[in-house]
C-alpha cells in the first residue's frame, strides 16, 4: 500500500540523500491557492540542500512517497482531503481515502521506506490545559519509536512548550538546537527555554546520527530545532495578543482535539494580517534546506 516515486526509489537504492516532507501543511496548514506553490518551493529548498524531496501523502487509498504534479494538486485543492495521523492511515487507506499526513504519519512512512531525514514546520506537542484534557499530539509518541531525524522550528507556539519539552525528555527523544542554545517556538525565535545541546554544522549532526545508531539508540528520533532569525520572526507583542484572542475564541466556540491547531493557525493568519503566513513559509523553507544539507552530510560520511 506504499508506492515510492521512481526518483525517490532510485535515490534510496543508490544511497543518495533523501528528505521526507509532510503534506498536512499543504492541505491544512496554508491557504489556497498559495499552498500548492509553497509545496513546490519546499521541495526546491530540499534540492538546494543537495537531497531529493519525498513529499508523503495518501492518494485514493495509496500512500505515495514522492508526489507527481497531479497528486500534489489533489492534496492542495481537493475538499475531501482528511488529516491522517499514524493511527488513521490503515483505516483511510482501506477505504480508498485521500489524506494529508501529519508528522507522526510521515515519520512512520519515511522510516518504513528507509528515509532518515524529515523536514517540517513545527512539531505537535502538549496542548495548553492538557492536565485537564489529556490533549497531547501523537507526534511525540511516534517520534519516540521511529528512527528519524526531524528538522523543525521547535514546536508550535500555541502549545504548552515547557510541558512538551518535559515529554520529549521522558520519551527519550534527543533535542538539539541548530546554532543556538534556545528552543525556538515556531513563529518566534526563542521560546525562553534553554536546550542542553547545540550543534553548529550539518556534518556535526550527521556524526550524532551515526553515533546514535552505533550506540543502539536508533529506535527513537532526533529533533533538530532550527530557529527563524530574529529579523524574520513574528513580532512577539503581536504574537501574544493574537494568541490570547485565538485561545479565547477556541474556548468560546468549543473547538477541541485535532481541530484546535488549524483553528488557531487560521486565527493567526487573520489576526496578523498575513505576517504569520510569511513567517511560516520562511521557517519551513529554512528547515527543508537544512534537512537537505544534513542528509547530504550523512551520505558523505559513507
Amino acid at each position: 500500500m506504499i508506492a515510492v516515486a521512481s526518483e525517490v526509489a532510485d535515490a534510496l537504492a543508490a544511497g543518495a540523500a533523501v528528505v521526507a516532507l509532510e503534506s498536512t501543511i499543504v492541505a491544512h496548514g496554508l491557504p489556497r491557492p498559495q499552498n500548492a506553490e509553497v509545496a513546490r518551493q519546499i521541495e526546491a529548498a530540499v534540492r538546494e540542500g543537495g537531497a531529493v524531496p519525498a513529499t508523503i501523502a495518501l492518494v485514493d487509498g495509496t500512500v505515495r512517497v514522492g508526489l507527481d504534479e497531479a497528486a500534489l494538486e489533489a492534496i492542495a485543492t481537493r475538499d475531501d482531503v482528511v488529516k491522517c495521523s499514524a493511527r488513521d492511515l490503515p483505516i483511510a487507506a482501506a477505504r480508498g481515502a485521500t489524506g494529508a499526513t501529519t508528522v507522526a504519519a510521515t515519520a512512520h512512512v519515511a522510516a518504513q521506506v528507509g528515509i532518515g531525514l524529515f523536514a517540517t514546520g513545527g512539531l505537535g506537542g502538549v496542548h495548553r490545559e492538557a492536565a485537564a484534557t489529556w490533549d497531547e499530539s501523537a507526534d511525540l509518541v511516534a517520534l519516540a519509536r521511529t528512527r528519524i531525524c526531524v528538522v523543525c522550528a521547535g514546536v508550535k507556539s500555541i502549545l504548552d512548550i515547557p510541558a512538551t519539552l518535559e515529554r520529549l525528555e521522558t520519551l527519550g527523544i534527543g533535542v538539539a538546537g541548530y546554532r543556538t542554545e534556545q528552543f525556538p517556538a515556531f513563529y518566534l525565535t526563542d521560546s525562553g527555554h534553554t536546550l542542553p545541546w547545540r550543534l553548529d554544522a550539518p556534518g556535526e549532526i550527521a556524526a550524532v546520527l551515526a553515533a546514535r545508531d552505533e550506540l543502539g539508540l536508533e529506535g527513537s528520533a532526533m529533533v533538530i530545532a532550527n530557529p527563524l532569525p530574529e529579523d524574520q520572526q513574528l513580532d512577539p507583542e503581536l504574537h501574544e495578543r493574537v494568541l490570547r484572542e485565538a485561545l479565547a475564541a477556541a474556548a468560546a466556540e468549543g473547538v477541541s482535539g485535532r481541530d484546535v491547531t488549524p483553528f488557531l493557525l487560521a486565527r493567526f493568519h487573520e489576526g496578523t494580517g498575513g505576517e504569520s503566513l510569511r513567517a511560516n513559509v520562511a521557517l519551513v523553507l529554512a528547515n527543508a534546506r537544512l534537512a537537505g544539507e544534513i542528509a547530504s552530510a550523512v551520505v558523505a560520511r559513507g
